[in-house]
């Protein structure tokens, strides 16, 4: 039985984290880590003990001697989590984006006595469209990735949007320029990424998270697409990483090699 502690449990993915746990007989809601919420029981989570109430700091994993914890926070408050369950040898799931170069640096150097599971995107099929776009980038000159998300989302791109651009540009580093000589408003093309792959943000209510990668040559085009259109897709691949993160040392970025892809 792994002992899971779970940050930000009063927000909706939080939430449903911890409702995942729950459901899973191999796993034990140990913990929840919610400022905003402290003091709170975990009623809106079924067939959970309603003494268990949210925490107001990460020291409430030490004492219910967690083994893995996952986040779900903002970029800040979760740069701080990761570093105190690094130094703390608890092993970290985590699927806040937002992170730079350096702090994935950090944590590489920080995790030496428990390992960390960074993932844009938990929902397996974002996965496998990540890795069909990097199969096809050969095959194509021509690429441009739509990344569509709910309108809570404050950063953008993309987490998944830019780790896909990246495996495109490292599959392949031969694309055509783009023939673009006056942007009317400016920004139409996009923001490029690496390669220079147009990448397009759309923030828009009642959307959660999408991406189609377009790519073209002559005479043909092809689209990959994924959609989550409900937060319990991501769980999954959440609990994935949960059972799985002790076997793999140090920072794993995303889920290929939990997955053998």
């Amino acid at each position: 039985m792994i002992r899971v502690g779970v940050f930000g449990a009063g927000g909706r993915m939080g939430t449903t984290v911890c409702q995942a746990v729950v459901d899973d007989p191999g796993l034990e809601l140990a913990a929840a880590v919610d400022p905003f919420h402290a003091g709170l029981d975990l009623r809106q989570v079924n067939g959970i003990a309603e003494h268990l109430q949210m925490a107001p700091g990460p020291e409430a994993l030490l004492a219910a001697n967690v083994q893995v914890a996952v986040d779900f926070t903002q970029v800040d408050a979760a740069r701080e989590n990761v570093a105190w369950l690094a130094e703390n040898g608890i092993h970290a799931v985590v699927g806040t984006t937002g992170f730079t170069d350096a702090d994935l640096d950090d944590f590489r150097a920080a995790f030496t006595s428990s390992n960390c599971v960074i993932a844009p995107n938990f929902a397996i099929g974002a996965i496998l469209m990540m890795r069909f776009a990097e199969l096809a980038a050969p095959y194509f000159e021509t690429a441009e990735i739509i990344e569509l998300h709910h309108d809570q989302k404050v950063d953008a791109p993309s987490g998944t949007a830019m780790l896909t651009a990246q495996r495109m540009a490292e599959a392949s580093a031969d694309w055509a320029p783009d023939p673009t000589v006056e942007e009317v408003v400016p920004g139409a093309r996009g923001g490029k990424g690496p390669a220079h792959i147009p990448i397009h943000s759309v923030r828009m209510r009642g959307m959660v998270a999408h991406q189609e990668v377009l790519l073209g040559t002559t005479g043909q085009t092809l689209s990959l697409r994924h959609d989550t259109y409900d937060r319990s897709s991501f769980m999954p691949g959440v609990l994935l990483a949960v059972r799985k993160v002790a076997e793999h040392p140090g920072l794993t970025l995303g889920l290929d090699d939990l997955l053998d892809l």
